[in-house]
Order: C-alpha cells, then sequence, then structure tokens
C-alpha cells in the first residue's frame, strides 16, 4: 500500500516488540499501540498504531480531515503482525479521532483506539489525542507503601462510587469532577480512618446504569469526571494524605457497542466467534479470548498500565468466577469443555498466574484482589505452589451467611449459632477480605441498616455490631459508601448519598462507631499480625446459643484482646467468662457507648477471680449491653 503524503512511515516497535506482542509476553503496549505525540523528521505530531489484522483498509479520521476515510490511511507492517500505523504531522493533544477500517467484508466500520489514553465525554464516542504525563509529588507514600499494603498491616477499604459519593445540589445534581471529589473524599476518608479507597471502574464506559463494568476505553480515565491528570490529582491527593488507592479492573467482558472492541476489525479479533465461549449471557457482553496471545499482551499490559502511569496501589479483578469456569451462569449444552473435557478455563487459570507474577514482580509494594465467590482452591495462594498468585480473595461465603444471621429476628439467633461460627472453618484457607460491598445494598436488597431488624434504636445497635464482629474476625475489611453512616435507603448510582442523614444522632454514632474501630484496627497488632493465619484467633466459648453470646480472642502471639458479642437486645449482667491471666481486664471498645448512640452500658473495667471456665484457671464477670460487642485486654 503506498503512503499518503499526509501519512509518513514510522513505529515505536522493534521486531524484538513484534516477537513479545505476537507471543503474548509483550506487557508495555501502552509504550507502542495507541496514539502518541512526538517529533519525526524534524515535524511534531502523532505517531498513531492500531492492531487490526483482518481489516482491508485502516485510516485515521477526525475533524483534522472532516472523517475523510481516504485522507489518511495508515500502513500494515510488513511483519505480518496485524498492526497498521503511521505518523500524522501537526496533529497534537486534544484531537478527537477514530480508525475508518474496512473489513474483509467490503464494510466500512468506525472505532475508537483501543488504547486511546482519553475519550470524549458520553455520548460522544471518539478518541482524544492525549497522553499521562504528571509531576507527581508522592514520592513519600511510594516509598513507604509497602508497609502499609502489607498483609499484616490495616487494610481497612472504603469502596466509591464516583458518580454518586457526592453530587453537585446547587448545580442540577451535577456530577462532581475528579479534583472536586478530592476535596471532599480525602479528608472524610482520613477523618474516618480508612487505610484504602478502592473505586468501582473509572476507566471509560458510556453506560452509566452499568456502574463502570462495561468498559469501552481500558486505558482511558473515564472522561465524565475529568482528564488523566485530574484524576492522578485524585490519586495523588489521596496518597498524600495516606490513603491507598485501589481500582476495580474488569478483564471478564466487554460491551457489545459498536465503537468498541467488539468485531474490532470486522471479525471476532478480542472475543471468541462462537458465542458459546465469546457471550456472557448475565450481562449480554463479550468474553475476551484469553487463549489469544495478542489479548493476553493487552489485558496483562492493561493492568500493569494502571499501576506505573497512576501510582495505583492495588487491583480489585472483578467477576473472576466467571472467567475461571466456562459453564458458569451456564445450562447444559450451552458451553464448551475444555481440551481434558473439564469445565475449568485453563487459559483464564494461565493468564491469571501471568498476571500476578508480573505484577508482584514489577510492583511488589501493590496487591491484587479477587472477587471470586466458588470454592476454586487456591486462589491467593503463590503460583509457586500451585495457586492463582492473588494477594487476597474477597470472603463471599462470609458475607452471605453473615448478613443471613443479622437479618434474623434475635430471638431466633440461637438457633442458628453455627451459621456464624462457621465462617472460621475455612478463614486461613485464603487470605480473605470480608466485603460489605455496593452488591449487598442494591436491586431490592435495601440497605445495611434497612437489613437490620427491630425497632430504630435497635436497628443501628445491630449494625454496629455487624460492624464490631466484622472487625474483630479475621481478614481486611471493606465496606461500600453510606454503610459507614447507616444510609437508610438503598444504594441509587444516579443520586448522592444521603448526607443529610449525618446530621441524625444515631448516624453520627456509626460514624464514630466506625473510626473507633478503623483506629483499634490500626493501633492493635493482634488484630493484623495473623490476620491471615490461624494462630490470630481461637474461639474461647460457642456454646451459649441459649443467650445468641459469642467469646472469641485475637493474638499476635503475645498480645492478646478478647472480644465478646450479645447478639440479642436482652442486656447479661454478671456474665461470667474464662480469662488466661489473673489481674485487671479493661474494656478497650465499646458499640454500646453513648458516643456511638448507644445505651452507654457494659462494664468498664473488673479483676479477675479463681474459676475454671471456658477451658480457663481464672474468670471475669462482665455486664453485656444489649445488642453489643465488648473488646477488652489484660492490663498488665
Amino acid at each position: 500500500m503506498s503512503t499518503s503524503p499526509s501519512v509518513k512511515p514510522h513505529s515505536l516497535f522493534s521486531d524484538f516488540d513484534i516477537h513479545l506482542f505476537k507471543s503474548g509476553k509483550h506487557f508495555k503496549l501502552y509504550e507502542k499501540l495507541g496514539s502518541h505525540v512526538l517529533s519525526h523528521d524534524g515535524d511534531i505530531g502523532t505517531l498513531f498504531s492500531v492492531w487490526a489484522p483482518n481489516a482491508e483498509k485502516v485510516s485515521v479520521v477526525g475533524n483534522f480531515n472532516g472523517w475523510n476515510k481516504e485522507s489518511h490511511p495508515l500502513s500494515p507492517r510488513w511483519d505480518h503482525s496485524g498492526i497498521w500505523e503511521g505518523f500524522i504531522p501537526d496533529i497534537q493533544n486534544g484531537e478527537v479521532y477514530k480508525y475508518a477500517i474496512l473489513t474483509k467484508h467490503g464494510e466500512w466500520i468506525e472505532k475508537a483506539d483501543p488504547f486511546a489514553l482519553m475519550w470524549e465525554k458520553p455520548p460522544r464516542t471518539a478518541s482524544i489525542v492525549w497522553d499521562t504525563y504528571y509531576e507527581w509529588s508522592d514520592s513519600d507514600w511510594m516509598t513507604s507503601r509497602k508497609d502499609k499494603n502489607s498483609l499484616k498491616s490495616a487494610y481497612s477499604v472504603y469502596e466509591v462510587h464516583l458518580g454518586s459519593w457526592k453530587r453537585d445540589p446547587s448545580n442540577n445534581d451535577r456530577r462532581l469532577t475528579y479534583r472536586e471529589i478530592a476535596r471532599d473524599l480525602v479528608p472524610y476518608v482520613k477523618e474516618m480512618g480508612f487505610t484504602h479507597v478502592e473505586f468501582m471502574p473509572v476507566m471509560q464506559h458510556p453506560f452509566e446504569p452499568s456502574w463502570g463494568y462495561q468498559i469501552t476505553g481500558y486505558f482511558a480515565a473515564a472522561s465524565q469526571f475529568g482528564n488523566p491528570q485530574d484524576l492522578m490529582f485524585l490519586i495523588e491527593e489521596l496518597h498524600k494524605n495516606d490513603i491507598g488507592v485501589i481500582l476495580d479492573w474488569v478483564p471478564s467482558h466487554f460491551p457489545g457497542d459498536q465503537h468498541g472492541l467488539y468485531r474490532f476489525d470486522g471479525s471476532a479479533l478480542y472475543e471468541h466467534e462462537n458465542p458459546l465461549e465469546g457471550y456472557h449471557p448475565d450481562w449480554k457482553s463479550y468474553i475476551f479470548n484469553y487463549g489469544r496471545y495478542e489479548v493476553r499482551s493487552f489485558l496483562v499490559s492493561n493492568a500493569l498500565f494502571w499501576l506505573d502511569r497512576y501510582h495505583v496501589d492495588g487491583l480489585r479483578v472483578d467477576a473472576v468466577a466467571s472467567m475461571l469456569y466456562r459453564d458458569y451462569s451456564r445450562n447444559e449444552g450451552e458451553w464448551i469443555p475444555n481440551q481434558y473435557g473439564g469445565r475449568e478455563n485453563l487459559e483464564v487459570i494461565s493468564l491469571l498466574k501471568e498476571l500476578n507474577e508480573e505484577i508482584y514482580k514489577s510492583y511488589p509494594d501493590t496487591q491484587t484482589i479477587a472477587e471470586e465467590s466458588t470454592a476454586f482452591p487456591g486462589v491467593s495462594r503463590p503460583t509457586f505452589n500451585g495457586g492463582l498468585g492473588f494477594g487476597m480473595k474477597w470472603m463471599m461465603g462470609w458475607m452471605n451467611d453473615t448478613l443471613a444471621y443479622f437479618e434474623k429476628d434475635p430471638a431466633y439467633r440461637k438457633h442458628h449459632q453455627n451459621d456464624i461460627t462457621f465462617s472460621t472453618v475455612y478463614a486461613f484457607s485464603e487470605n480473605f477480605m470480608l466485603p460489605l460491598s455496593h452488591d449487598e445494598v442494591v436491586y431490592g436488597k435495601g440497605s445495611l441498616l434497612s437489613k437490620m431488624p427491630g425497632d430504630e434504636w435497635q436497628q443501628f445497635a445491630n449494625l454496629r455490631l455487624l460492624y464490631t464482629y466484622m472487625y474483630t474476625h479475621p481478614g481486611a475489611k471493606l465496606i461500600f459508601m453510606g454503610g459507614e453512616f447507616g444510609q437508610r435507603a438503598e444504594w441509587n448510582y444516579q443520586y448522592s448519598l444521603d448526607w443529610h442523614e449525618t446530621e441524625n444522632p444515631l448516624n453520627k454514632g456509626v460514624m464514630k462507631h466506625l473510626q473507633g474501630l478503623n483506629q483499634l484496627y490500626k493501633s492493635e497488632n493482634a488484630l493484623t499480625e495473623y490476620q491471615f493465619e490461624g494462630k490470630g484467633f481461637a474461639w474461647l466459648d460457642t456454646t451459649d446459643s441459649e443467650n445468641s453470646v459469642l467469646y472469641y480472642k485475637r493474638t499476635d502471639g503475645k498480645n492478646d484482646i478478647f472480644i465478646i458479642l450479645n447478639m440479642t437486645p436482652v442486656p447479661r449482667e454478671n456474665y461470667e467468662i474464662g480469662v488466661p491471666s489473673k489481674g485487671d481486664y479493661e474494656v478497650i471498645f465499646n458499640s454500646d457507648a453513648s458516643d456511638f448512640g448507644g445505651g452507654g452500658l457494659g462494664s468498664t473495667s473488673v479483676s479477675s477471680f479463681k474459676k475454671e471456665i471456658h477451658g480457663q484457671k481464672q474468670a471475669i464477670s462482665l455486664n453485656l449491653p444489649p445488642l453489643a460487642g465488648l473488646i477488652f485486654k489484660h492490663k498488665k
């Protein structure tokens, strides 16, 4: 193909780059593909590179050429890589463009750039020439974050949906920008004591009701909230306040928008041709072809891109279960077994292992977290031990059992004591994160507060009790926005959280209670040192189901803290429990404290006496408040 005078031949690819790309091992494709402003032959302009192996022709169209598909054609590389490229002078940051692609069927289609760093605001769908240059000033965080991201550190996550955390009521409930969100979110998260923020997908997505999970621009910050540098500013401000940032990452599926990845060059390029492998019935979207080497390079490059260019501290990988199993949400005859006749997706297993190995090799002070709801073994175990290599895994079983228990009338909880204790049977089989996420407060499920039984006071007491149990249970923690102040309404992505409720005393109490738990979690080594190991936890008594009382301890091997939970609205006076050492015991946290909206009941300091109970030779007598937890320790 001859090159138009307005398009000069140029490439960022070496032969070795092409070899890596075609073998699924090129993990910095964002440095090569896409649009890059640079100087070439004395001209400043943009080099365009796109993978479209089944295209007959590819050209760049935009405002600069009146969207004329004939005027700026790209040239295919000679090496059969399927990459088309060319340098167009005078095009710089801010230029809007797409690729016009002539398919083998003789049809012209227009596609946005899969590697574009910025897109137009929806409903517009074109790419924008941009860069990720930013003068970062978060070096203090970046050099010390290994301690904050360690599995032995407090890991308390506040999950945020950017479009609905807060809106501008003075301007037609307008969405806030990244920079406006930074102004309010950063001090709020710091005051609440969370260690990390997790953002639901911030990548470019055209359909707001998808909450960001239907991504079209995998390398672009969602333009609804600003440009890439605006998102970097938000992340930087969080870092400067010692708050880590986790991004939701969605390698499980992508939407069928005509301008996106779907049938990108007129063929099933990123997805499978066969819908039994390539179509997702749950989300009516398309599944990546994980066995195709170029697609593997795309996905691993994308994960590393956010860690590299945006200084992100972790990735929470969405819908891992749907990736691991070929028959996920499919009936018999609606899926294709693997080469051995099994249901596991072997290509996904190898990809996830490689992904985690690359991330922890390049960014050892970050974390990957799997949203995985099955009993697939070793999700958060090292690949050299046969695991998938994730740092953590969401503990969906704990979430389901815990919410089912707390939703019950306390009068019936005595029949379900095992439901609340069962989680510790498998709690150390993975590095678990306890998630009370957005998925639990949508689609008619109600808010966390509205799930709680009883009158208003009891509902708030139950919610504080739930959080006390959560924060003293082994594992990292995650709470979705609104839960931290007990929002009564179910989450709605179209509206701001109900911030006016934070003026109510009971809501304020939940906030203070959660602040206290976050502080306790960060200050008590017994809650973190072995939070993913069995030696950090022990049940001391689970037998009092009649009174629905649970008693357990957390330890770092040297220091113990003790937790007792009263799951009923009946106060228990002079309740005797065994303790290991003689002396005085001090209550360091009481979920019924009056500051938290409670009744202010419960013991504060007690002395032991000689009595054998719960396998201990000493005992103490406590007054247990209703629907409350006490946390206490031995005075040394």
